[in-house]
């Protein structure tokens, strides 16, 4: 992420969510680009929904590149941190058992509860035509990372053996959360329906009961 210093104190009520100056200047971002578009987009018009001057938003941010990357990091961030602390327990300490697929299950369910309640829906910058550049490095490091997590606590789940690992495809799944978000058509049990499925694909679905109840105290102990 990058940002150029804390930027000068403004004289005025806030006019966005956040509490700095630098946080209004992201939700006003946000909501341009993922409504008129990243290349309508102007620096100008993000200062102008801000309510602040176009100079002062380069006190926070040096170009518009930048506050796109934020954004984008904003998306992975809590899903990778949440996904590295799952992967990290110990699998033979008394008292860490948990049914097969729930850690994944826990992890699916954090991020595609973070994707859908989002004030807004970011992921739909994920392909764009900008985000593909080598500029963007670091977000695409880091939601690789966050796949490869999902196939490492996939891998080996499956109830039948030689069946599907499931890791991979309910990564899919949480982030087809974003198009279904885009049409209007999710709901309040999408990223439950959404790991729910993954865990489904592995032969798990009579399981879910236990899963899901291993899954929740996952979230509760490290989210």
């Amino acid at each position: 992420m990058t940002s150029v210093g804390p930027g000068r104190p403004r004289h005025q009520q806030p006019s966005r969510p956040g509490a700095t100056a630098r946080d209004e200047i992201l939700d006003a971002a946000a909501e341009l680009f993922t409504t008129q578009g990243f290349a309508s987009t102007s620096t100008r018009s993000i200062a102008d929904a801000v309510g602040i001057r176009q100079s002062s938003l380069y006190h926070h941010f040096k170009t518009k590149d930048d506050i796109l990357e934020d954004l984008l990091e904003g998306t992975v961030s809590g899903g990778l941190t949440f996904a590295r602390a799952v992967a990290a327990l110990p699998t033979d300490t008394p008292g860490t058992e948990s049914p097969a697929g729930s850690r994944l299950h826990a992890v699916a369910l954090y991020d595609g509860t973070q994707l859908c309640s989002a004030r807004w829906n970011l992921g739909v910058l994920y392909h764009l035509p900008e985000v593909r550049s080598d500029r963007f490095a670091r977000f695409h490091s880091h939601r690789q990372e966050l796949r490869r997590l999902y196939g490492a606590l996939g891998a080996g789940v499956s109830a039948a053996p030689g069946g599907p690992d499931g890791g991979d495809f309910t990564f899919r799944l949480v982030e087809s959360l974003i198009y279904l978000r885009a049409d209007g058509a999710d709901g309040a049990d999408s990223a439950m329906q959404a790991a729910d499925a993954g865990l489904i694909l592995c032969g798990l679905g009579d399981r879910l009961p236990a899963i899901r109840a291993a899954s929740q105290a996952l979230i509760n102990r490290l989210a």
